[in-house]
């Protein structure tokens, strides 16, 4: 027979013979018993317990003539009860240390925008390096001003009231209000955290994706180097850091299908009217779904894939005509981009050199990702192989897609040769020093995986600190001639301006509305015949005194070293007001003067 209780449990069966040692063997059980329950009474000081006999007859199975005997033993009776509220549990003091210490993927991320931002020779003023910050200021100031996207140029005399694309509206607007909150520190502060999570985003999407914690460190820093071309505070790091969160959301899908994939439709919409860069995630999307087909043409089963990421490209072209400007938008994107007059104007959109650093670093990733083209095809992993050779061709065509292709490319070329340096380190003994490395690597990865609430204290700290660091209170006097134009602010915003596009962005930005422009950075609203005869003008070109008497200036603030300078010095209808050596401000004079 089977008595049984939560902590006790007694087998009671005894005969005649060995009743009195089953006795003390009893008392003895649930003695120790008794103490082990006092302990847990001391643990958790409420729990109640309550004891009783339990009696019962007990006979020798193997002895029919056995006398009957009575055993009793008492029963403990014990009620836990859970732990006071006030006591911390240790699941929530875990979580609250992962919460104070900061992870490896925190501290490159503070050490990466101090790097770049706060030790670096050009500091913060580095963001304002293009004028074009200018006028996303002014336009989004318009925009909160009379609620209302522009549909017709704003800010130059040349084509004024033309129909004009204002395509990063919101990006304006988000600019508008940090001006308004904290002048430019405000803009270039938040340009760099952004550049810093950038960063760490690839770091951790490489991570996620398997790469060695060392390779997928290297490969990022890789990748940072190759992308700070575009570390400027303008709208396309709306786009440098949604490519790699639209990417990694597909990756994520392609593992197991989840709704979150969905969640990319509105972060279509929102992309479309941040910056026009959301045309090559689209692009990309088309061939993840030709790779799903091809792959489930060569047997593979991805029929589901093609038909799910299908739906997925048109519901989120769809979303992409919610804009202010509708399909005309796409339509304007794509003329823009296909014509071969912007090659010859604007710099970002020319060929890669392969001249400074940043370009070299982005050499060496494209070598890489060539090679992995090819690992990739053998494993037919044709969707990764697709992306890495569409990305390759438009970078090699126009410099300013580098960034998206290191941004796409890293994680996979880091995945690769993880794999090729797991496979060789597992042949090697333990003590060796490849092998020793790529443990330490393994070993990390953990403390790559988690987010502290240390970043988000540094940026707060950005935010308050002020005298220490050198934010900017103008844009880069290297760059723009600052000093010259408010010494002569009086005659530059009252004059019909000649100047340069970078210059005239700076113009707009100082003095807006009293000032209109020749021209300006928005290279998509000029168009090919306005550029070409802008590209005489400063080139001093057979037609320039034509092109200047059109347009009447009387006044021309231009770089010293340009040809357009010393043909004005030498008119004698041109007095120069200031040289100081990077620029020459002239001022025209009036036909009596020049006759005297």
């Amino acid at each position: 027979m089977w008595r049984q209780h939560p902590l006790v449990l007694v087998r009671r069966k005894a005969t005649a013979a060995k009743a009195k040692g089953f006795q003390g063997r009893s008392a003895f059980k649930v003695d120790q018993r008794s103490r082990n329950v006092e302990a847990w009474r001391n643990r958790f000081e409420t729990i109640p317990v309550a004891t009783s006999s339990y009696s019962t007859t007990e006979t020798d199975p193997s002895n029919a003539n056995s006398p009957e005997v009575q055993v009793t033993a008492p029963v403990v009776e014990v009620q836990l009860s859970a732990p006071e509220p006030t006591q911390v549990s240790f699941h929530a003091a875990g979580r609250i240390r992962r919460a104070l210490v900061p992870s490896f993927s925190d501290c490159f991320f503070m050490a990466l925008v101090g790097w770049l931002f706060i030790f670096g020779a050009s500091g913060w003023k580095a963001l304002l390096g293009d004028g074009d910050t200018g006028w996303h200021i002014r336009t989004g100031q318009y925009i909160l001003a009379h609620h209302a996207v522009p549909t017709q140029d704003l800010f130059s005399f040349s084509r004024a009231g033309a129909p004009w694309f204002a395509w990063e509206w919101l990006t304006d607007v988000m600019y508008a209000a940090l001006f308004q909150m904290g002048g430019l520190k405000a803009i270039v502060l938040a340009a760099g955290l952004m550049i810093g999570i950038f960063s760490t985003v690839v770091l951790r999407y490489t991570l996620w994706r398997g790469a060695n914690p060392l390779v997928a460190l290297f490969s990022t820093l890789l990748a940072a180097g190759a992308s700070s071309m575009h570390f400027l505070a303008r709208p396309h790091l709306f786009t440098l850091l949604l490519v790699p969160v639209g990417f990694w959301v597909l990756e994520a899908d392609r593992r197991k299908n989840t709704c979150w994939l969905w969640a990319l439709i509105p972060v279509t919409v929102l992309w479309t009217n941040l910056h026009g860069g959301f045309v090559i995630f689209l692009a990309c999307i088309a061939l993840l779904v030709a790779g799903s087909a091809l792959e489930a043409w060569l047997g593979a089963p991805r029929w589901p894939a093609v038909r799910r990421y299908g739906l997925l490209l048109v519901a989120c072209s769809l979303a992409s005509l919610i804009n202010p400007y509708g399909v005309q938008l796409h339509v304007h994107i794509f003329e823009y981009l296909r014509a071969d007059w912007i090659k010859n104007i604007v710099q970002e959109f020319q060929a890669p050199t392969f001249r400074n650093e940043g370009q070299l670093q982005y050499e060496a990733l494209l070598l890489a990702g060539l090679i992995a083209i090819g690992f990739l095809l053998r494993k037919r992993r044709f969707i990764e192989a697709l992306w890495i050779l569409f990305l390759a061709h438009a970078s090699l065509i126009s410099v300013r897609h580098a960034p998206i292709y290191a941004t796409i490319a890293a994680p996979l070329i880091a995945c690769e040769l993880s794999e090729w340096w797991s496979a060789g380190a597992a042949r090697m003994k333990k003590s060796a020093a490849v092998r020793i490395l790529h443990d330490l690597g393994t070993d990390l990865s953990r403390g790559f995986r988690r987010t502290s609430c240390w970043p988000a204290v540094f940026a707060l700290v950005l935010v308050v600190l002020d005298a220490p660091l050198k934010w900017p209170r103008d844009f880069p006097g290297e760059l723009f001639p600052t000093t010259m134009i408010h010494k002569h602010a009086g005659l530059v915003a009252h004059s019909r301006l000649l100047t340069t596009d970078q210059w005239g962005d700076y113009i707009i930005y100082s003095f807006y509305p009293d000032q209109k422009v020749y021209v300006d950075g928005r290279s998509d609203f000029y168009g090919e015949t306005f550029a070409n005869q802008y590209l005489h003008l400063l080139q001093g070109a057979y037609d320039w005194r034509a092109i200047v008497e059109r347009n009447r200036f009387d006044v021309a603030l231009l770089p010293a070293d340009w040809p357009l300078s010393s043909l004005l010095k030498q008119d004698p209808s041109w007095q120069v007001v200031d040289d100081d050596h990077r620029s020459v401000l002239l001022r025209r004079l009036s036909r009596q003067a020049y006759g005297k």
